[in-house]
């Protein structure tokens, strides 16, 4: 346990986009957790004048009715980068399970389980989300639910491969021989071999998920009353920032924090599949 943490951290130490994804999601994660102490004002505080430029007292400007902007994106994070985690964890975890049970069992359950893999596929992935989203109604919880009900099967797929892969391992075998019940051996062999594969589609699902939630709540498919930066960037089209030459500090800002994020994930799931496949490594 101990070795493979060794080389878990050995190979992300050697990976460079892995030490700049890590450094990354550590300081926006600080910013998100010590947000109240970090920021200057309240995000929902009336602070300054409408529009106002940055400043050294506003060093983001405030928007159209003064609330202090930079106050806003650190709290905004909390809730982003949550619904991001979150939606990622529940797709992950029904993509772990369908590939688990599709790959062990296979035959019968395999067959009706990848096809409803591919069908969610093969589906328009975005129009749907936006008509689920719509009809569901603006909130958060509905975004998360509505994004992990359609990302769940690229999961399934890769989870499926390795468990197939496991199904004839010595080991399983000579589980099954001595008369090891398919709870059992799931549970001890099967889920332990797929973890950190399911912990590497995590990473990269989170960063998918965060993309998606910015880009629904700037279409007004979001929480109206909680603040996350695609709220903020809706805020700021319906409020004319762009009208006005206030985007420069009220646009720019979250969408690149929005970027980073993104990279950071994504940076991270690849140094993870790096030391999940060796062939990867230089």
């Amino acid at each position: 346990m101990g070795g493979g943490i060794r080389e878990v951290w050995r190979v992300l130490w050697h990976s460079r986009v892995g030490v700049i994804g890590i450094a990354i999601l550590l300081l926006i994660g600080l910013m998100a957790v010590f947000a109240d102490d970090l920021s200057p004002y309240s995000p929902t505080e009336r602070v300054g004048q409408p529009f106002q430029p940055p400043s050294a007292r506003h060093l983001l400007g405030t928007n159209d009715v003064g609330q202090d902007i930079l106050s806003e994106i650190m709290h905004g994070a909390r809730i982003s980068l949550a619904v991001g985690i979150l939606a990622a964890l529940l797709a992950v975890l029904i993509g772990t399970l369908a590939g688990v049970v599709a790959g062990y069992y296979g035959r019968a359950v395999d067959a009706v389980i990848m096809r409803v893999v591919d069908l969610v596929l093969v589906i328009p992935f975005l129009p749907l989300m936006i008509l689920l989203a719509a009809f569901l109604g603006p909130s958060f919880r509905n975004l998360i639910i509505v994004m992990a009900v359609l990302t769940w099967a690229r999961p399934a797929r890769v989870i499926r491969s390795q468990t197939l892969s496991l199904r004839g391992r010595d080991y399983i075998e000579a589980a099954r021989a001595i008369g090891a019940r398919d709870r059992r051996i799931l549970a001890r062999h099967v889920l332990p071999g797929v973890l950190p594969l399911s912990l590497a589609q995590l990473v990269l699902a989170a960063s998918i998920a965060i993309l998606v939630e910015a880009s629904l709540s700037f279409l007004g498919l979001g929480d109206p009353t909680a603040k996350s930066w695609g709220t903020i960037l809706y805020y700021a089209q319906v409020r004319g920032a762009f009208l006005s030459g206030a985007w420069v500090w009220w646009v720019i800002p979250p969408g690149l924090l929005i970027t980073l994020t993104v990279l950071g994930f994504a940076f991270t799931g690849f140094a993870l599949e790096e030391f999940l496949d060796p062939r990867l490594r230089r």
